[in-house]
């Protein structure tokens, strides 16, 4: 079923389709707070990584859940939210958590996928860049969308998605645009969104297709699939949503081709702690 509403000042076309996670592997204990995961053309390893105070590691695991590779990133795991890559082999880790929205220390670790496969050390460029919106550390609580746990590479630019710590807008994302290369930037918004309008909505986890032609974004409690957009203007397509039918912390996203993709969720003692697969399945 199709229905039009506004987002913003933006008209998208909306549809929902419920659908199941399939466990494919139980995450082992080391990844206990998984807060990204990213696949590249160049391994078949899936790389995942802890929230921050965990150990500043990044992981190569396999579809099983077992890891196969362990690096120490030599910076400080601040607050570690997600992952990227380009083509060329670059990764990309997202250093940009900011729960109080009072950090002045957001950045982005850049390493060489070569040097991760070959090393088990190293140090990464640095990305450091700060929102110009931001004069306050932190704002009132109802302007609060200085936090970030998603991001992804698209046109040789990292996108950031925000998310939201302000109650009356608790799913509303911006979007920001890095230059993809070491030094220090303020971040560009070039656009908003609204996820939904009630717990649970926040963005925590991004990712765009090899093809360039669908965007993920995950919430606790759905994934939204952005297609038909032109060039970065990814929320002037349609947004089409699939709610999850169970609850937990899900933390990271990412494509494993263009009909499915991978879910990560934390373990919360009980529950969680799993490698999930999600079928697509657009009208």
């Amino acid at each position: 079923m199709f229905k039009t509403i506004f987002l913003f000042l933006f008209t998208l076309t909306v549809s929902c389709q419920t659908g199941n996670l399939t466990v494919i592997a139980d995450l082992p204990y080391a990844l206990k707070e998984v807060s990204g995961i990213e696949t590249t053309p160049n391994s078949n390893l899936l790389w995942m990584l802890n929230d921050g105070g965990n150990k500043p590691h990044l992981y190569g695991l396999n579809e099983k859940g077992k890891i196969i590779k362990d690096v120490s990133i030599l910076a400080k795991n601040r607050d570690w939210e997600d992952l990227t890559s380009d083509s060329q082999g670059n990764i990309y880790i997202g250093d940009f958590g900011n729960n109080d929205n009072d950090s002045k220390n957001l950045a982005i670790l850049i390493v060489s996928e070569n040097d991760i496969l070959t090393k088990t050390k190293l140090s990464p460029k640095r990305i450091k860049f700060s929102y110009p919106e931001q004069n306050k550390f932190p704002p009132k609580k109802n302007k609060r969308h200085f936090d970030c746990e998603a991001f992804f590479y698209f046109q040789d630019s990292l996108y950031l998605f925000t998310k939201s710590r302000s109650s009356k807008k608790p799913g509303k994302t911006n979007l920001y645009v890095l230059p993809a290369k070491p030094g220090t930037y303020k971040a560009k918004q070039i656009d908003s969104f609204n996820t939904c309008n009630k717990k649970g909505c926040w963005v925590t986890s991004a990712d765009i297709n090899a093809s360039k032609d669908k965007v993920a974004l995950l919430t606790e409690n759905q994934l939204i699939i952005l297609t038909n957009f032109k060039d970065n203007q990814f929320f002037k397509g349609t947004a089409d949503y699939y709610p999850f039918d169970h609850s937990s912390q899900k933390e990271s996203v990412c494509f494993k081709n263009d009909s499915t993709v991978y879910i990560a969720d934390e373990f919360r003692g009980i529950d969680g702690g799993n490698l999930y697969e999600f079928k697509i399945v657009t009208p």
